[in-house]
């Protein structure tokens, strides 16, 4: 399980491609390597993988085909970064929401509004996800915990934005996102077992033919 709270960045130093299969090997800082082991898991950009291999500040993760078609680490190249967060134990401070890790679908950034000391962010997700979106809602976006700040509906798409301070943008890699730039999106769990329960009570009411 995860919280939202991106503990840093790190910045992707190797990329083994293989066919239908990648190794990715990130640059780990000392902090967030201290008791880190084979087998534990990371999320990057809020996605969920597992250490497969450690050498040094070198880490190593595997990436499936379905993790590469779902998220945006398989746009990743030599250089970029991901925020990262550790898995939370047992005792941690849930200063975010409570996040599995397991990605859903990519949203597009739209549009960025400046303000002092805050920046507004536009993001259009697939028609299909729309009925997750609550105004003050959570959201996951690039594994960070954030509140949904408005929702619209678009002839492109369900819309939503989200605001974040200076803390976010200096912390984590939206502070260097732009217009056209996709982000992983992981929907509150919570929301989704309920809309997706709603649904099914629904349908199930419905009459036969009417």
């Amino acid at each position: 399980m995860f919280t939202g709270i991106v503990q840093g960045t790190a910045t992707l130093v190797e990329v083994i491609e293989k066919e239908a299969f990648r190794t990715h090997v990130v640059a780990l800082p000392a902090e967030l390597r201290e008791g880190l082991a084979l087998g534990a898991s990371v999320a990057h950009n809020g996605v969920c993988l597992t250490v497969t291999a450690i050498d040094g500040e070198r880490v190593s993760f595997d990436l499936m085909r379905e993790t590469l078609r779902l998220t945006n680490l398989g746009d990743l190249a030599v250089g970029g970064s991901v925020n990262i967060e550790r898995a939370a134990r047992f005792g941690d401070e849930i200063g975010g929401h409570a996040m599995s890790g397991h990605v859903i679908c990519m949203a597009e950034l739209t549009a960025i509004e400046e303000a002092p000391n805050n920046r507004r962010l536009w993001f259009r997700l697939p028609e299909a996800y729309g009925r997750f979106l609550f105004d003050k809602g959570y959201i996951g976006v690039d594994g960070i915990s954030l509140t949904i700040g408005e929702v619209r509906q678009e002839a492109g798409g369900p819309s939503f934005c989200v605001n974040l301070i200076p803390e976010t943008l200096s912390r984590t890699i939206l502070g260097g996102r732009g217009v056209g730039d996709r982000v992983n999106i992981e929907i509150d769990p919570q929301t989704q077992a309920i809309v997706e329960s709603v649904e099914r009570i629904l349908a199930a009411r419905q009459v036969p033919g009417a």
